[in-house]
């Protein structure tokens, strides 16, 4: 029996569709039933429970062999560092309970710092928790920088005619796909070979600044002379803010850019054909930003 957490998100649905996809027993956790009910129709198991409650998530373990977990985003929430906290707490009670036995936990590229590095800060609270567990093995995924996070682009291309952020234009960032996150995790499930716990990372298939996101986007939308302008924090901040995001939120986002800009924050393995995954930025842009900014334009 596989488990996973946030199994409607962009990681989890990977997860537990690749585990269903060879047969294996899959219970998948959420908040949200309706959210599951693509994977229940494949097969899983649906368990609804909130990811701070240790009680339903040690009912959620039960019987597990193995455990894909994470924290789920709260980007609303006035205390993020306090929520990834109970998220983490819960999570291993819950381990320790129910006894499972492997466990790959998402982490981040910047994770080994115990603070400075914005909500990442909440990841190494994971990982050092999680080593607390005696006779579990774990293996900490520390990923790049999804290529998810420039979604939000859509606006100001519309809105202002560039592509916008806190990053230095030139500043190269591993960059990957969620999906391909996903499907590492899924891999290292099907074939447990850790023993203790482990750390390795994702650096999506290169390493990629916002200039060339810009040019990548701009390229496959038609808009040839699309740039990235670097703003001031409290500019983006409060564009943050206005898209619902809390203001600590805003600040700790605000604090991880500015730890990846002066290079505090970074990758620590050299690039090799383990830690490379296979989506390019361009093919993301094709299969999922484009889509997301024709979308937005009917609506």
């Amino acid at each position: 029996m596989f488990v996973v957490m946030g199994a409607s998100g962009n990681t989890g649905h990977v997860v537990a569709n690749n585990l269903l996809a060879q047969g294996q027993k899959v219970r998948v956790v959420g908040r949200n039933s309706a959210h599951l009910q693509p994977l229940a129709s494949k097969g899983a198991e649906p368990f609804i429970a909130d990811a701070t409650d240790a009680s339903a998530l040690a009912k959620a373990f039960h019987r597990a062999d193995a455990a894909y977990v994470m924290i789920p985003p709260n980007i609303a929430s006035q205390d993020p560092l306090g929520y990834s906290g109970r998220v983490s707490d819960a999570i291993v009670a819950a381990l320790q309970k129910a006894g499972t036995k492997n466990v790959v936990a998402l982490s981040s590229v910047g994770a080994e710092l115990p603070s400075g590095n914005g909500p990442v800060a909440g990841l190494h609270n994971l990982e050092q928790r999680l080593n607390q567990i005696s006779g579990a093995n774990v293996l900490y995924l520390r990923a790049g920088y999804f290529m998810e996070n420039t979604l939000p682009q859509v606006n100001p291309i519309r809105q202002m005619g560039s592509s916008i952020g806190p990053l230095r234009a030139d500043l190269k960032v591993p960059m990957i796909a969620t999906r391909d996150i996903g499907s590492a995790a899924a891999e290292i499930l099907l074939n447990p070979t850790i023993r203790g716990k482990q750390t390795r990372e994702l650096l999506g298939q290169r390493d990629i600044s916002y200039s060339e996101v810009a040019v990548a986007i701009g390229k496959a939308l038609g808009k040839p002379d699309l740039k990235y302008v670097q703003v001031a924090d409290d500019q983006f901040r409060a564009a943050l803010v206005q898209m619902g995001m809390s203001e600590p939120m805003a600040k700790l986002l605000l604090e991880m850019t500015n730890a990846l800009n002066a290079g505090t924050m970074r990758a620590l393995e050299s690039r090799t054909q383990q830690n490379t995954t296979p989506t390019a930025y361009e093919t993301f842009v094709a299969e999922v930003f484009v889509p997301a900014y024709q979308q937005q334009k009917v609506a």
